[in-house]
């Protein structure tokens, strides 16, 4: 096959949504296969943060061109007002940086890891999520990951995959695994 049959002919809106398992690692296996095709990645983390999990250690090895920063403060489950007042600043930062990394234009790939939970949370306006969607540069690949993504979100896309949880360690006690969840 010709090399530029391979050449998306624009840059294009994905979106991993759902209950089940594998939202982060979809959009992480997508980030690798264009970072090995020479694409600069920068990837922001909504809601993780404080704990180093496998994919930051690897992302530090991958070198300038492979970007991960965590953002958040964490997961928010049972949080108090106070706590979310935390988290809404957090969100509204990684915000800032995403709309100033789509702007810039210095990278091929944004991924937008748990954005959905920022705005299904109200840490994050989903017309804030939309404007990003919008005004990404005609080359810039967008991705978005995280539960209850919101029907606007899904409306301008131009990928939706659901994942469904059918099974989970989790539900049968199972702590989280080393490598599997973190």
């Amino acid at each position: 096959m010709p090399e530029e049959t391979l050449v998306a002919p624009r840059g294009l809106t994905l979106v991993f949504t759902g209950d089940g398992k594998g939202k982060t690692t979809a959009a992480l296996g997508m980030a690798l296969r264009a970072w090995g095709q020479g694409m600069k990645v920068l990837i922001l983390q909504f809601i993780k943060g404080g704990w180093t999990c496998g994919e930051l250690i690897a992302a530090e090895k991958l070198g300038p061109n492979f970007i991960m920063r965590q953002m958040g403060e964490g997961f928010i489950r049972g949080s108090s007002d106070k706590d979310l007042d935390v988290h809404r600043a957090a969100a509204q930062n990684a915000l800032e940086e995403a709309k100033k990394a789509v702007r810039e234009g210095a990278v091929d790939m944004v991924v937008l890891d748990e954005i959905n939970c920022a705005v299904h949370y109200g840490l994050v306006d989903v017309e804030d999520v939309l404007d990003i969607i919008r005004s990404k540069p005609p080359g810039l690949h967008l991705v978005i990951t995280g539960r209850n993504v919101a029907n606007e979100v899904m409306g301008l896309a131009d990928l939706v995959t659901e994942m469904r949880e059918v099974k989970h360690p989790f539900a049968a006690g199972m702590p989280a695994q080393k490598g599997i969840e973190f």
